[in-house]
């Protein structure tokens, strides 16, 4: 059953989801060839308790980190350890935090230095559709049209739109209904009404859409090896359109980029 959210509740998911985004905001800043992952999930870890709350991932279901962070072929869920990040890797992390009794989760897919220009597009692509999604987020509609919107703009490109992974709605709990899949059609599933929160995340491979899943129960790789990029963000339907409850404003100022994607989506509630 979908949880319908009041806008208090929604106030307090903004600040859970915000937390988020300033987590990832500081990690960018320390992202570079030569640190480890490790490194980057310790910062996370004392700079989400620093802030009066709890890493969401750790513990959940037995995981032992509080960033998932899934470099070039690990499509989710990589554990972070002492391997050394290289110029040209792509590293998504995705981080979760509970504060208010509510979680916000979502997640960026960084570039290491210099990237190859196939894979700079990949990660742009795999952007423009979780905007693509995002869009689709109104009143009246379903949630196969965020599906849909995301699969028909990555595919179009030749990307593979992995289907065994999906969004999810999100509350007091990380995974609530619906679930939200990045591929879809049209006019299909659960009907979009006001105090929805979900979180819409395109996994995009730039091979095939099909993955391995390893035999630690967590690392999900593209089959063919092939890099994989991840853009996460929680969303909100208030007054029959899609609100942004986190932004990627922090990562965008670590980073120098000017960006004014997320502008239709920002409102003060």
């Amino acid at each position: 059953m979908i949880q319908l959210k009041t806008i208090d509740e929604l106030r307090l998911m903004k600040e859970s989801a915000r937390l988020v985004s300033k987590t990832l905001g500081m990690l960018a800043k320390e992202i570079k060839p030569g640190i480890t992952t490790l490194y980057l999930d310790k910062l996370a870890h004392d700079f989400i308790k620093d802030h009066g709350a709890e890493p969401a991932f750790l513990g959940y279901g037995g995981f032992p980190n509080s960033l998932c962070i899934s470099p070039n072929e690990q499509v989710v869920h990589g554990f972070p350890n002492n391997d050394i990040v290289k110029e040209g890797d792509v590293l998504s992390v995705d981080c979760g935090v509970i504060l208010n009794g509510f979680v916000g989760d979502h997640a960026y897919t960084f570039e290491i230095g210099e990237v190859k220009p196939e894979i700079k597009k990949l990660l742009q692509v795999t952007k423009e559709s979780l905007y693509k999604g995002i869009e689709q987020c109104i009143r009246g509609k379903r949630i196969g049209d965020i599906s849909h919107a995301i699969q028909a703009h990555c595919e179009k490109e030749g990307y593979g739109v992995v289907r065994e992974l999906v969004g999810h709605g999100l509350g007091r709990k990380m995974h609530e209904d619906p679930q939200v899949p990045n591929y879809g059609r049209q006019g299909s599933g659960k009907v979009i009404k006001d105090g929805l929160a979900i979180a819409i995340e395109p996994m995009v491979n730039m091979g095939t859409e099909k993955v391995k899943f390893h035999n630690d129960g967590w690392t999900v790789t593209t089959l063919d090896n092939m890099p994989s990029a991840h853009f996460e963000h929680d969303v909100a339907v208030i007054n029959g359109k899609p609100v942004l409850l986190s932004t990627f404003d922090y990562v965008y100022e670590a980073l120098g980029i000017v960006s004014d994607e997320e502008k239709q989506f920002q409102l003060d509630f």
